[in-house]
């Protein structure tokens, strides 16, 4: 939730040759000789020291004591702002603890996916009136009927109604008259036809639409043609979207992100967009296109990330990757390109970023990306690459992130990339992968996250953990992994997710190691000998949201009480 303080909003909206001025509620906070925090919902979670502000005190007495109160209206409205906020962050907000918010000018009321939320909470928010700027009621029980009052808020800049399943065309009608709106989002409201769209018509300030998985809008893009402020378009997974659903957006020269990721678009859609030279992002993810459709991208100069994945593209025609040289991320994974595609993309300096995904890339494919020195991601899961191909990234020093697994990579490979210190992220879930093979990876001390999923590692393999002070993520999981070895991981105090399952020989023990490592927040040591006398060592682990335990000697009833007697924040859990 945006905190009342938290943006300036005081600007002008214009709407051709007319302005309105931004309204706000009498009384301010000034008085106070502090700034205002957004909420005080982290006042007992901080560590142990630092003493919370008088209003974040404030804040959570109110709350406690939130039945005693039945109006705010009389407070400053950022004071009132704040309390609201730290009920809804805290689950303390109910419908008749809603009321003491009525006419209190807040400018933000975000209940996305909030227990409860249905229409007769409607009138206190529309009671906002000309001060409500943002609203989310994403997931909630909210009707057509319930949008019938939002015209006693025409300000309102931002609207979100996501997974609102309740919500139709005749709800729709009912924000046309709302032209300050900029943002306005519909995420799977299949209720939502090309009829309805017709009231988007007259949102001529609209700057972000987001409709994805509406599954009746094909025929409807026609009524945003006179969007020209458009510059953010979510249709991804609308199945119904066509190529004859492309010609309208054909003159939204102002557009700077597409998504239409599984869409029915194919080349000849695509040439449509030719004009829209001001496109940044452009996603075609599972869209029947082909690499002709990189014709109609030579007229995006703008373009810096594309995604082509699963496109089912092959070598021919990819000499025309080449016109895109300021490309920033290119998404190419699960196509059938094979080396003689990698010729094209050498060009391509400005690239951080290239998934290669389950394609047919060799070894030496991999020669014409060296010269790719911007390149900080690098995806070669599911490839044909091995240690061999590996040494022409030795130069790529500000990659961050290479993913390797199910690659014919083995410790041999591992040695080449010693050299490549910027290195954060490492997957090599590979059954060629032995202790060996870690031990060449003990330069990269900057390692924050490291899957070694399937790998042959053993107990001494974990001794070179110990060179990874900054770990947060370590996931062994199929090793040969003792309790010994868990020794050896018991110190890496930074790790907030620790997968250990599939060793199945750790036992209760191994909780009692790593008790101490209180920052985790995901756990998994499923497939192992622990048993429920083992749990209580968990209890110091006060973070964890996330624990599995399948097929373990746990039983789902003395995890529950775990939970309820040290573990608040719980709320994931195998077995359940």
């Amino acid at each position: 939730m945006g905190g009342a303080c938290s943006r300036k909003r005081d600007n002008l909206v214009d709407e051709g040759d007319q302005f309105r001025p931004r309204y706000s509620k009498s009384g301010s906070s000034k008085w106070m000789l502090f700034t205002l925090p957004r909420a005080g919902s982290d006042i007992l979670r901080r560590g142990q020291g630092k003493c919370p502000s008088l209003m974040e005190l404030c804040v959570a007495k109110v709350r406690e004591d939130i039945n005693k109160y039945s109006s705010f209206s009389m407070l400053p409205r950022d004071i009132s702002q704040q309390i609201f906020n730290e009920l809804v962050e805290s689950r303390c907000l109910t419908g008749s603890s809603l009321e003491a918010f009525r006419d209190c000018a807040l400018l933000d009321i975000h209940l996305g996916e909030y227990p409860g939320v249905k229409d007769s909470w409607m009138g206190v928010i529309s009671s906002q009136g000309q001060s409500l700027l943002s609203l989310d009621i994403s997931c909630s029980d909210v009707t057509d009927c319930g949008l019938v009052v939002l015209k006693d808020c025409p300000n309102v800049q931002s609207l979100a109604f996501n997974y609102c399943d309740q919500i139709s065309d005749v709800g729709l009608e009912n924000l046309s008259r709302l032209s300050y709106l900029t943002s306005l989002s519909f995420k799977k409201s299949n209720a939502i036809s090309a009829e309805g769209m017709r009231a988007l018509a007259n949102l001529v300030n609209l700057a972000n639409l987001d409709l994805e998985r509406c599954s009746a809008i094909h025929g409807g893009l026609i009524h945003l043609q006179g969007l020209k402020k458009l510059e953010s378009l979510n249709i991804r997974y609308c199945n119904c979207i066509t190529d004859a659903d492309m010609e309208y957006l054909s003159g939204l020269t102002n557009l700077k992100e597409l998504q239409m990721s599984c869409c029915r678009v194919t080349d000849a859609g695509v040439a449509y967009l030719k004009g829209l030279s001001k496109l940044v992002t452009l996603n075609l993810e599972g869209c029947p296109v082909t690499a002709a459709c990189l014709d109609a991208m030579s007229g995006f100069s703008s373009l810096l990330f594309l995604n082509l994945s699963r496109c089912g593209l092959y070598d021919e025609g990819c000499e025309k990757f080449s016109g895109l040289s300021k490309l920033k991320v290119l998404n190419l994974g699960f196509n059938h390109i094979t080396d003689a595609c990698l010729v094209h993309l050498k060009d391509l300096v400005n690239l951080e970023s290239l998934n290669l995904d389950s394609c047919k890339i060799g070894d030496e494919g991999l020669l014409n990306i060296k010269g790719l020195l911007q390149l900080k991601s690098l995806e070669l899961s599911d490839t044909e690459v091995g240690s061999n191909g590996l040494r022409h990234l030795s130069g790529l020093n500000n990659l961050q992130s290479i993913n390797l697994s199910f690659s014919m990579v083995s410790d041999n490979g591992l040695r080449k990339l010693a050299g490549l210190t910027s290195l954060k992220s490492l997957n090599l879930d590979a059954r060629q992968i032995t202790d060996a093979g870690i031990s060449a990876l003990t330069t990269l001390t900057g390692l924050t996250h490291l899957d070694l999923f399937g790998a042959r590692i053993t107990d001494h393999g974990t001794n070179f953990f110990r060179h990874f002070k900054n770990l947060q993520s370590l996931e062994v999981c199929g090793g040969l992994i003792t309790d010994n070895g868990v020794k050896n991981i018991k110190d890496l105090n930074s790790l907030t997710l620790l997968n250990l399952s599939q060793n199945g020989n750790l036992t209760d023990k191994t909780l009692e190691l790593i008790s101490g490592l209180t920052a985790l927040v995901s756990l998994n040591v499923s497939n192992s000998r622990i048993t429920n006398a083992g749990l209580h060592h968990l209890k110091p682990l006060k973070n964890l949201r996330s624990l599995s335990l399948e097929f373990c000697k746990v039983t789902a009833t003395e995890i529950k009480k775990l939970q309820l007697a040290a573990l608040p924040n719980l709320v994931n859990v195998r077995p359940e």
